[in-house]
């Protein structure tokens, strides 16, 4: 049974506005919808001050839409309108307790702001890991999980040796992606070793746990399980270590950026307003704490119809790649919203792997050698930061 536009709008109607003041649809908060497979796409505009407490709105809408007969699956997102021409100004960092060349304002440069690597002297390295990179967001649902697992397989696929650690205590993701089981052996009874898959060693505490156990530990918990998972496993000799960070900017993120010597961070956002003010405050937390900032990745930037090759922007476009340029930060690519990419991530088989000569794979494998790239500036400035030291 196919689905159509008017049947989804029909039952979109049974779904409160904010306040309960008429439903979406007559208020015109529903963007176009796009349907593809039996599956349902489009967006909600919210107040942007408002949209933490408009979640229960969204899944409210994503039930009823799943409820109409013939609908396979549902996506929908909360947007909101700009303001005065652009987004809400950036948070300041607050004054004094910090050098005076760390809080000047982003500069125009594409490598500005930066903090070097050097700066992260006195942090406790890996044994044998060259650099370790943080792939991170401000919210969760913005893919940032597939994203870290398709770089790694793309830096993987530039001849890099490759590690990615699932840094997320409470979901962890690469079980699933990787189509792992079972669990890691011991080296001495002591360290753990690595699971692997496709080329990359892989940890996480998906492969300690049952999937269906819930973590309700608490943060010095967390931050010694991170700490075992990093140090206590047999990584050997590595090019890159990428971490999957938990979603937002709490204790184990701030924790893991201030005690860890990253390389650099890599931000996952969405198009739409709202997950770029959330990523946002990712690119504040990273500076705040001096982790080089390596780009952002616009996720789900668009979406081509497989029937007809027409694109549509359902979650808007461009959002992260103008935020990119006012802020000073590389923009790293666009990763557009295809079934393929979450089909084959919830089968274990990573589209970088599975479908290498497609499109979505090269996608991945550009902004994996611009990230290989970045890393190596960042060295550099780095290096050329470092007092020298002349024997006469």
């Amino acid at each position: 049974m196919s689905v159509t536009k008017e049947a989804v709008l029909e039952r979109l109607k049974t779904v409160n506005g904010p306040d309960f003041t008429g439903n979406i649809v007559d208020l015109g908060l529903v963007s176009e919808i796009f349907i593809a497979d039996g599956k349902v796409f489009f967006s909600i505009t919210v107040p942007a001050q408002r949209a933490q407490e408009m979640e229960p709105l969204r899944a409210a809408a994503e039930r009823a839409v799943k409820a109409v007969p013939g609908v396979a699956g549902a996506m929908v997102a909360l947007t909101a309108e700009k303001k005065g021409g652009g987004m809400e100004a950036p948070v300041q960092p607050r004054p004094a307790q910090r050098p005076a060349q760390n809080s000047a304002p982003p500069s125009a440069h594409p490598h500005a702001d930066r903090a070097p690597a050097s700066q992260s002297q006195g942090k406790r390295g890996v044994p044998g890991v060259a650099s370790i990179i943080a792939v991170a967001s401000g919210k969760g649902g913005v893919g940032k999980s597939t994203t870290a697992i398709n770089l790694a397989l793309g830096l993987a696929a530039l001849g890099k040796r490759i590690g990615v650690l699932d840094a997320d205590i409470y979901g962890p993701s690469m079980p699933r992606l990787l189509d792992i089981r079972g669990k890691p052996q011991t080296v001495d009874g002591k360290v753990l070793k690595p699971m692997e898959k496709y080329g990359l060693k892989v940890m996480s505490m998906g492969f300690l746990v049952d999937e269906e156990t819930p973590m309700i530990w608490r943060g010095p918990m967390v931050m010694s399980a991170l700490a075992q998972m990093l140090r206590e496993v047999e990584w050997g000799e590595l090019d890159v270590l990428v971490v999957d960070m938990p979603p937002g900017t709490g204790d184990a993120q701030l924790t893991m950026a201030q005690q860890v010597p990253l390389a650099g961070a890599v931000i996952v956002s969405t198009p739409q307003d709202l997950a770029l003010i959330d990523a946002r405050k990712g690119l504040n937390m990273f500076r705040k704490v001096d982790v080089p900032l390596l780009g952002i990745v616009e996720n789900m930037s668009y979406f081509i119809a497989p029937d007809t090759g027409k694109r549509y922007d359902i979650f808007g476009h461009g959002g992260a790649r103008k935020e990119a340029e006012r802020l000073g930060v590389t923009f790293l690519g666009e990763v557009p919203l295809q079934m393929g990419i979450r089909e084959t991530s919830d089968s274990g088989e990573p589209v970088v792997v599975s479908k290498p000569d497609g499109q979505e794979a090269a996608i991945y494998r550009a902004i994996a050698a611009k990230v290989w790239a970045r890393i190596g500036e960042e060295k550099v400035r780095a290096e050329g930061s470092a007092p020298a030291i002349i024997f006469e």
